[in-house]
This record gives structure tokens, sequence and C-alpha cells, in this order.
């Protein structure tokens, strides 16, 4: 069943979501099972940030929007566009951080690669659920998100979680085989 699921899994951009709402039930669901992730010292690193009605939508889209057009090293006038409508396009959109273990006992890449777990656990969800997504990290629009979002000391943010019920089913992928990608000894 599970393996099914993973095979399934597949990024739906908002362009693709329909208008159906996505209750808050359902999107604490997708949180409890990122919550199950794995992480060493179990330190779960993994925060959210839920940006869920309208208002809170349109601010987002507004930020993302000025902040990347502020800070583009080459402005597209449709990037733009694209970044003003995907939040508004969502049914929510979940910012995926990370707060950073403050004694530090692990490399940050073990806690980058937990959050990196948790929202695979969310997004395995989301598509049992049939809900689509897709995980957005432009690097000139994350750094500045502490100036829309409150961080903890050590809390970064890591990207957007796009999320949205889809009608149209995704083609099916394809992947080289794993024999081409491993060594035994």
């Amino acid at each position: 069943m599970i393996f099914e699921t993973i095979q399934h899994r597949r990024s739906i951009y908002p362009v693709q979501f329909n208008d159906e709402r996505v209750p808050k039930e359902v999107i604490a669901t997708l949180l409890e099972a990122a919550n199950w992730a794995p992480s060493h010292f179990k330190t779960e690193p993994w925060r959210f940030k839920v940006v869920y009605s309208k208002d809170a939508k349109q601010k987002f889209s507004e930020f993302i929007s000025e902040t990347y057009k502020e800070n583009a090293p080459k402005f597209s006038k449709l990037k733009y566009k694209k970044l003003q409508e995907m939040p508004l396009q969502s049914g929510a959109i979940i910012a995926i951080c990370m707060q950073r273990d403050e004694k530090e006992r692990m490399p940050e890449w073990e806690e980058t690669a937990a959050v990196a777990m948790a929202v695979q656990n969310l997004w395995l969800q989301a598509t049992e659920m049939g809900l689509g997504g897709f995980w957005s990290s432009p690097p000139i629009i994350i750094r500045d998100m502490h100036h829309f979002f409150e961080f903890n000391k050590g809390e970064d943010c890591m990207g957007f979680f796009y999320l949205g019920y889809y009608d149209e089913l995704p083609p099916n992928a394809e992947r080289g085989a794993i024999e081409d990608k491993t060594v035994w000894l």
C-alpha cells in the first residue's frame, strides 16, 4: 500500500488546483504525519507556519512577489505574476522551517534531512488524501522571510509547500532502473 502511494506522489502546482477548500482538520492530519519523521537525538527540528485565510494568502502573495521584485538579479514579469498568483490559487501554503538544535549536537545537514523527511511524510499523506502540492524554495525570497514570519532564535525558513485539491490526474512518472544506481558488495 505505501509503495503505491510513493509511486503516485507527484508535484502538483497551484495552477492545477481547483477551488475546493482544504479544511483545517485535513491540514492538521498532514502536519501530524510530518511530525512522525525521524530525527537524530529526537530534536524534531521541523517547524511549520500555515498561511490559510484569504487575507493571509493575499499578504503572503504581496510579500513574496515584492521581495522577488526587490532582490531578483534579473527581473521577470512572468515570474513576478506567478509569485502573485500561486498563493491565491492554493488551499494553503505551509512554510517549511527548521529549528536548529541550540546545542548543535549534530551536523546541520542531519536536521535539514529530518525536515525533508517530515515534508516527505506530509506529501505522502497528502497524496493518500487526494491532495496535491509541491515544495518551492526560492533563495532570494526565503532568506527574507523573517520580515514576514516571527522566528525563534536558530529558526529559518526552508521553503513553502503549496497545497490544494486538483481534478486532473498527473501523468505516470518513470524512474531509471535501481540496478543502475546500486553497488552490491
